[in-house]
């Protein structure tokens, strides 16, 4: 191969071999469609176009990916020229054939990209996907129009409203690319199916002129069927429906009136609030990563687990670290309890070998990974040990006497404890540098959220231990300080006071839970309590009450549906009923009963509240104690408590997380809230220190994310 002017400093370089022109796209760290890529490409296919000694043109990436996608750093800013969709038409224009050779990932622009090619060729390790319907966006450059062209609108709106990724094989299949190459130099596979493209005489052959479409009634049924169980499947969503709208402009209108409606849809998805609020997710996702301790620390080494206890907790926590490909040494305190606690494990991959995700000879290899005891001797080994026993500050402490006692130097000793004082639990013990918080939540093997909680005396290298943990349990970390609940169970303790006052001042529990599943949440706060079971939460207060403030407003309508015995789901009665194991509740009157006689205890006159009514007060509870938490410094940023919310606590996410949704809304909104809802309860509704400084000098809370 020739070298052409080979400027290696740039984004986008030229390389010849014979009469093929290589187009390289090389932008660290994963090729991304930056302006000075985009005019690179543009400058490199005019060029193949007009050099009479050019036949065909090859388009490939360095290092390890094709083209990741668009430049996130660009997101926001007004857009250069040449638009992608502008790049994309010109690459199709192209009067000689030009090949992608896609290796890693080709996802979003750099698979419009692709696209716009006239051939295709991936290689194993490929992934192709159209994934801007998770940024609350549309493929913007001709994707809607494209794909459905090459491999059908069935197959295309799966691709795109799913966002998921394809492998190589799966994307030969659909035609989504025409062959598969072998080795791992890209360059050279795509060199040999051009060469063999140029020696057929094969044709420039425009994605636009494909014809997987040309069955128009089956195309027209299939968008049909999307349709249809659109509000059901992205209820509230903005930009899906903006997709199946585009798909149907390619089966309906002429490429180029598809494309020109494509982009008055993406720049529609572009405006909403719904893509502001995406947008914010993708990023703090990234950024909750990093914690202070992991910058300069680096972590122990994890080559083995141990879990102590085994009850749903503690399986569903083995069950991750199982599917982390680590082995894990179970404790129990006896033989049957022991016996439980597989059966748990057990439980989980008996469903996925049931429902075909796992064949019987991985479930077995998985399980052999696990071994149980009930001596404490045999955790001697293990890196990292996770204590998930019962729900008391005496017991956890005796069991980390016995960890302190057999574990070796240097082993980590987390805690999975929701609310006690992780501080407490160190200090009892000869070495607390060791003792750090990892808060699973429940089911622990799939909700992704993990707080990292991190008590005074830990050693750094012990707090990115942690980080690096949850990046191989595919959880998502955020950091968080010690306090009663952490991040999420301080923040949910206190607007679920805000709907107990809501419920005994007049709104009943089913109206409440109405308005907050229209707000975009799956379950209201009283599903989730009969999901969760009443009886933790009635724990919770009972430990609280000594150090309750006496003038605090205590509705005390949960205690007496616990009294009864009624702690929801697992009674087959809470604050709804679960008629013969039913998992979905209907109305109580009984409980509509006993609301009425504790208004009338409490002296309250029922009064009447609007949906809009409710949601204002349930929010601006979360949002001011979420504003409490980041003063106080439990969380770093107020990014950390929207992650946590957006994977804890069910906050949709397309509103970001409620300190972007409070951003959103104007911070003055919701401080005038707050001090008109004083104006009842003044002790509950005290502003937060921070709301009212953020207010006062006319900032939001995403300009402290940009500090931190």
């Amino acid at each position: 191969m020739s070298a052409q002017h080979a400027d290696h400093g740039a984004p986008v370089h030229l390389a010849r071999s014979g009469a093929i022109l290589v187009v390289t796209i090389d932008n660290a760290p994963v090729n991304a469609l930056g302006v000075a890529v985009r005019r690179g490409i543009l400058a490199a296919i005019e060029e193949g176009d007009a050099d009479p000694e050019i036949a065909a043109l090859l388009l490939v990436g360095a290092g390890r990916n094709f083209i990741g996608g668009a430049d996130i750093r660009e997101f926001g800013k007004p857009p250069q020229a040449p638009l992608l969709t502008e790049l994309c038409n010109r690459i199709e224009a192209c009067r000689k054939p030009v090949l992608a050779a896609i290796h890693g990932a080709a996802l979003g622009g750099g698979l419009e990209v692709a696209l716009a090619a006239h051939y295709r060729l991936a290689m194993p390790d490929a992934r192709l996907g159209l994934p801007e319907v998770q940024l609350g966006l549309l493929p913007g450059a001709g994707g809607t129009q494209r794909a459905p062209r090459l491999i059908g609108a069935a197959a295309a709106l799966e691709m795109m409203l799913s966002g998921r990724h394809l492998g190589a094989p799966e994307a030969l299949a659909l035609g989504l690319v025409d062959s598969l190459g072998e080795g791992t130099d890209t360059t050279a596979a795509g060199l040999r199916a051009l060469d063999a493209l140029l020696q057929a005489r094969a044709p420039v052959r425009r994605t636009r002129d494909a014809g997987a479409l040309a069955d128009r009634a089956a195309t027209l049924a299939a968008i049909e069927a999307v349709q249809a169980e659109a509000g059901k499947k992205w209820r509230g969503l903005f930009s899906p429906l903006k997709i199946i709208e585009a798909v149907q402009a390619a089966a309906t209108l002429p490429f180029d009136d598809g494309l020109a409606l494509e982009r008055k849809l993406f720049l529609q998805c572009l405006d909403s609030p719904q893509r502001a609020g995406l947008i914010h997710a993708f990023f703090a996702e990234r950024e909750v990563q990093k914690a202070p301790e992991t910058r300069h620390a680096k972590p122990r080494a994890i080559a083995s687990v141990g879990v102590v206890g085994g009850g749903t907790m503690g399986a569903g926590i083995a069950v991750a670290v199982l599917d982390a490909g680590l082995p894990v040494t179970m404790i129990e305190r006896d033989d049957a309890a022991l016996q439980r606690g597989r059966a748990h494990v057990e439980k989980v991959y008996d469903a996925q070998l049931a429902k075909g995700r796992i064949t019987a000879e991985a479930r077995s290899a998985v399980l052999a990974r696990l071994q149980g005891s009930t001596r404490y001797e045999d955790l001697a080994a293990a890196d990292v040990v996770i204590e998930a026993v019962f729900e008391d500050l005496a017991v956890k402490q005796a069991v980390f006497a016995e960890l302190d006692r057999v574990c070796k130097p240097g082993a980590v000793l987390a805690t999975n404890t929701s609310y006690l004082d992780i501080d407490a639990i160190a200090a009892s013990i000869t070495r607390p540098a060791d003792v750090i918080g990892l808060h699973f939540f429940s089911p622990a093997n799939v909700m992704k959220l993990l707080e990292i909680v991190v008590p005074r005396q830990v050693a750094d290298d012990v707090v990115a231990t942690a980080f690096e943990l949850a990046k191989r349990l595919r959880k998502v970390p955020v950091r968080a300080g010690v306090c009663d609940g952490f991040i999420g169970n301080r923040i949910l303790a206190v607007y679920r006071q805000a709907a107990d006052a809501l419920m005994e001042d007049g709104a009943s529990p089913y109206q409440i839970d109405q308005a907050v599943r229209e707000f975009g949440f799956a379950m209201g706060p009283f599903q989730v309590a009969d999901l969760a079971g009443g009886d933790i939460g009635w724990a919770t207060r009972k430990r609280r009450a000594a150090t309750r403030d006496p003038r605090a407003r205590y509705v005390q309508i949960a205690d007496r549906l616990c009294e009864r015995g009624w702690f929801g789901q697992k009674t087959a009665r809470g604050y709804y009923l679960y008629a013969d194991g039913a998992r979905t509740g209907t109305p109580d009157p009984e409980v509509l009963a006993i609301i009425d006689a504790e208004r009338q205890r409490a002296g309250v006159s029922p009064r009447s509240f609007s949906n809009e009514e409710i949601l204002r007060r349930y929010l601006a509870a979360m949002i001011n104690e979420g504003a409490n938490v980041v003063h106080q410094g439990i969380a770093l940023r107020p990014l950390d408590v929207d992650v946590t919310f957006l994977h804890g606590y069910g906050f949709p996410r397309y509103r970001g997380g409620p300190m972007k949704y409070a951003d959103m809304v104007g911070l003055p909104a919701i401080l005038a809230d707050i001090r008109a809802f004083a104006q009842e309860d003044p002790l509950f509704w005290t502003p937060s220190p921070l709301l009212v400084a953020l207010v006062e000098r006319g900032a939001s809370f995403e300009s402290l994310n940009q500090a931190g």
